[in-house]
């Protein structure tokens, strides 16, 4: 089984061989640190499993998940973020993802999840399943900047990790006049009008990482 990594931490990369090693004997491993070299690696091999965090720096999250579902649909997609499931598992499996496990979660229930998305089925929590209903009932809490696209979205991180536009524009392959227009969407959107409070908001809601 050939399982591909892409976390920007190699404590991640190294912690997970260990695990799965013992669960899936004979696996191998290779990781990317990064969404460039996740989508080298992705055309280098046939992968069983993507594990991935959606929080890498750069140009990554969303748009990563929907590059590599678009090229491999076949793919199981597993996140495994720390950011926490409510704010952003149905993102997530909306973008291409088949499940989604916080990197607070036990080993086992990781296990679990890959298990499940190799057999073709999706891995969400009892919690996450929960949520799922309750919106599908109309009776659910939204989280309030889920009113952004994933591109808004992924300028929002940016922009409260520091980075400037003319650098986010080079991320993400767009001009910066570009990045101005979604920046003024995201102030619209989420009812902010300072920079300050752009930030303010973004690690108000673990957005910054």
């Amino acid at each position: 089984m050939n399982i591909l990594i892409i976390d920007d931490h190699i404590v991640i990369h190294v912690g997970l061989q260990r695990i799965l090693s013992d669960q899936f004997p004979g696996a191998v491993f290779c990781g990317a640190l990064d969404a460039k070299e996740a989508m080298q690696r992705l055309g280098e091999n046939r992968w069983d499993v993507a594990i991935v965090d959606i929080g890498l720096p750069g140009r990554g999250g969303f748009e990563l998940l929907q590059d590599i579902h678009e090229q491999r649909p076949s793919l199981p997609i597993l996140v495994f973020s720390m950011h926490p499931e409510e704010q952003f598992a149905i993102r997530a499996l909306k973008a291409g993802a088949s499940g989604y496990v916080s990197k607070n979660s036990a080993s086992d229930q990781l296990v679990e999840a890959i298990g499940r998305v190799l057999r073709g089925g999706r891995y969400i929590s009892p919690a996450l399943a929960e949520k799922l209903a309750s919106e599908l009932s109309g009776r659910g809490n939204t989280v309030a900047f889920d009113v952004l696209s994933n591109r808004e979205l992924e300028v929002l991180r940016l922009l409260a990790s520091g980075n400037s536009a003319t650098e986010i524009g080079e991320l993400l392959a767009i001009s910066v006049k570009t990045v101005s227009t979604y920046r003024s969407r995201i102030f619209e959107k989420l009812n902010i009008h300072t920079f300050a409070d752009l930030v303010r908001y973004a690690i108000g809601h673990e957005l910054d990482q």
